[in-house]
């Protein structure tokens, strides 16, 4: 009686330690990098009663007869399997997708391996777990180093100063500014405007603000060359500064191609404008009718350059007349002398309707002209077709005097397109996580960092450490395992 209630207990105090690990393992069913356990029973012992025996000639075997005397805890064994990932928003939480387990170290130099990847950087740029050991692993960059169990802190990399600069592509115009100080107070936008209301005298007027600073130009006020430009923009900006000088220093323009300003100089309003269209040139005093019984004026190339008195002086041929790709049989050549400079042209036999003919000189420029056809010339002229003469000045047009206006190219920059936004000043010397842009870790355990000057950047790389029996690591809590001989 005593035996079996003996037995019963043994068989409570198992049961009570299986009870116990699905316990903790519902305890720890939100714990990160927890791993569960599982329990296993095994008999004690047996009081044998008769032993068997084997069969004879005379008589069959019999079996062994034996009572057991209870049960006992066989293993709780650690189920090393991978748990579903959860997302926690955090750029540096980590999961590990297969074998392998994070390494840190605590403050003693006790190496733990863990599954728990809750990590984060302390203030001395040391990679740490929520526990605050440290991660272990390649510090530094960690191209070409084998796998480590080095204290990982993040270091960046000094910088140089430097002075801050922007440069702009504007209507094919490459734009540089540089401030002459190096700090990030010259990390500024810069915007252009052009203002009539400026006095004269007052070729800008600057405003500092948080967001930049903007500077309006006298739109009458004519800049001589960029050099005057760049001084009254740093004149402006030292009176909007209180009458001291920017703490970035001096603020240079720079072009390329670098004469861009002509040798009548800009005003304001050309420098800051984006009309980059061609004011035509024009002809004035030209009849629409009555010069050859209708040649009149239509329009001017966008390069026609010259200027001055115009005069025609008109020619009909009857033998083939050659000029470039221009062979007639019959037509009248009719030349325009503008200021020393010829443009010609042609209404030839094959011009029997009205239409357009072009006058060009030898640098291509061209005057477009309209015309009634070559039988009409022929009759407002009072020639006969088969006949040849040289006409003068009265016969190719009324008495009157003709100016000729050249064409004239923007001369817009267009500084007021867009904002310039000044980048790169800095003091230099050490720097710190808190200069980064943004830090995250990659599949392969790289940690890399964004920074304004040096770029992308790798800082270090987190390296696992496998196990050949990682049911053989010992549990010390805080989801830490530790090394054992069988694992």
């Amino acid at each position: 009686m005593i035996r079996s209630l003996y037995s019963g207990v043994s068989g409570m105090k198992a049961h009570q330690a299986r009870m116990d690990v699905i316990g903790n393992n519902i305890a720890n069913v939100n714990t990160y990098g927890f791993k569960s356990g599982r329990a296993s029973f095994s008999d004690v012992y047996y009081q044998t009663i008769s032993a068997a025996t084997g069969a004879t000639n005379t008589s069959g075997g019999t079996n062994p007869s034996q009572i057991g005397y209870g049960v006992q805890l066989g293993s709780v064994d650690t189920i090393q399997t991978r748990a579903t990932f959860s997302m926690t928003d955090n750029a540096l939480d980590l999961a590990i997708a297969g074998e392998g387990f994070f390494q840190v170290q605590d403050s003693d130099g006790n190496t733990y391996y863990t599954r728990a990847g809750q990590l984060s950087i302390d203030a001395t740029g040391n990679l740490v777990d929520s526990n605050g050991n440290f991660v272990l692993g390649v510090c530094g960059d960690p191209l070409g180093k084998s796998p480590s169990s080095s204290k990982i802190q993040i270091a960046v990399p000094n910088v140089q100063p430097s002075a801050s600069t922007a440069a702009e592509t504007i209507n094919g115009v490459i734009y540089t500014i540089k401030a002459s100080n190096q700090t990030t107070d010259g990390n500024v936008t810069f915007n252009f405007e052009s203002d009539p209301t400026l006095p004269g005298g007052q070729p800008a007027q600057a405003f500092i603000t948080s967001a930049g600073i903007t500077i309006k130009l006298n739109a009458s006020h004519r800049f001589g060359d960029l050099s005057e430009l760049n001084d009254a923009i740093n004149d402006a900006v030292t009176e909007a500064n209180g009458g001291v000088q920017h703490s970035a220093g001096i603020f240079t323009i720079t072009t390329e191609p670098s004469n861009i300003f002509p040798g009548t100089g800009l005003t304001g309003e050309d420098i800051i404008s984006t009309d980059y269209s061609t004011t035509l040139g024009s002809i004035t005093g030209l009849p629409d009718s009555g010069v050859f019984g209708g040649i009149g004026f239509m329009s001017v190339s966008t390069d026609f350059s010259s200027e001055g008195v115009v005069t025609f002086n008109p020619a009909i041929y009857e033998a083939e007349v050659a000029s470039g790709d221009n062979k007639h049989a019959e037509g009248w050549s009719i030349s325009m002398d503008v200021d020393g400079t010829t443009y010609t042209g042609y209404v030839t036999k094959e011009m029997t309707a009205s239409g357009s003919f072009l006058m060009k000189n030898t640098d291509g420029n061209y005057v477009q002209m309209t015309h009634p056809g070559l039988a009409a010339v022929n009759v407002a002229a009072g020639i006969a077709s088969d006949s040849s003469a040289t006409l003068g000045d009265t016969i190719a047009a009324p008495i009157g005097d003709y100016e000729a206006t050249a064409s004239k190219k923007s001369e817009a920059l267009g500084l007021g397109s867009t904002a310039i936004k000044l980048e790169g000043g800095t003091e230099g010397g050490s720097q710190t996580v808190a200069d980064l842009s943004s830090i995250s870790i990659g599949a392969d355990g790289a940690i890399e960092a964004i920074h304004a000057m040096h770029g992308r950047i790798q800082l270090g790389r987190i390296d696992l450490a496998t196990f050949v029996n990682p049911q053989g690591l010992e549990q010390s809590g805080n989801t830490y395992f530790v090394a054992t001989a069988n694992s």
